[in-house]
């Protein structure tokens, strides 16, 4: 009577993640830490004990400034979501018309005892992805909005005094939060745009910060419990795979 073992499954490490898409990812991390850091001091600066309104400046422009930054480093991530190796572009790392029957699969065979391997993300990691980055373009126009309206910072700050400024007022003399030369009709037409844009951007970062909490947890729970190994490729930019991978 003989027995047989089970084969082995092969062992393999892929290349996966391109030094872009890991530059931006680590990059994208620290800026928007940065960025909800100093947005926290400008929503609670009274209670910090700043009161004076070049602090309020300050802090405002600040902020723009790492706006900046995460937001040229978020277009270059858009552009290379297109002309990046095969799982930085965004027709594989988005969900599409086949999504909804992968994920039924994906998740039949978790229950069934399996542990399906992933070189991009899996089934659920991409609806993940999509909503953050989904996230990060609201956070970035809706910034952009509000720098230029609340300190006239480019893009829109010169567009923004043209049209603020009263009659035989130069609008490069406006000041930020200073009515002075400032045409009062315009600038209650313009105050429901500016707080819409407001609302928009500070509720869209809670629930960025929500997606970044449970994508972290995912992440972490994936590495120790099904696929060792993901959290190291953002910085190698390989990945260990057990067995042969749904998506290569």
């Amino acid at each position: 009577m003989s027995s047989s073992k089970p084969t082995a499954l092969e062992v393999k490490s892929y290349p996966v993640w391109d030094k872009p898409t890991r530059l931006f990812h680590w990059i994208n991390v620290i800026l928007v830490l940065a960025l909800i850091l100093v947005g926290g001091i400008m929503m609670y600066r009274t209670e910090l004990g700043i009161t004076e309104l070049t602090g309020k400046i300050g802090l405002k422009t600040l902020h723009v400034w790492i706006g900046y930054a995460f937001a040229i480093n978020l277009i270059i991530r858009l552009v290379w979501g297109f002309v990046g190796n095969k799982y930085a572009r965004f027709s594989h790392m988005f969900p599409n018309a086949n999504s909804k029957n992968e994920l039924m699969t994906y998740k039949s065979e978790l229950a069934a005892g399996k542990n399906p391997q992933y070189l991009g993300h899996n089934p659920k990691g991409k609806f993940a992805v999509l909503g953050i980055m989904l996230l990060l373009v609201t956070i970035m126009v809706t910034g952009l909005l509000r720098a230029g309206t609340d300190i006239y910072y480019p893009p829109l700050g010169s567009a923004v005094q043209s049209y603020l400024a009263d009659t035989n007022v130069d609008p490069a003399s406006l000041k930020p939060y200073d009515a002075t030369g400032v045409n009062t009709e315009k600038a209650d037409a313009l105050k429901p745009l500016k707080g819409l844009a407001g609302e928009v951007h500070v509720y869209a970062v809670y629930l960025l910060l929500l997606l970044i909490l449970l994508h972290v947890f995912a992440v972490v729970y994936t590495e120790v419990k099904r696929q060792p190994g993901i959290i190291s490729a953002m910085f190698s930019g390989k990945k260990i795979i057990q067995g042969q991978p749904k998506d290569e």
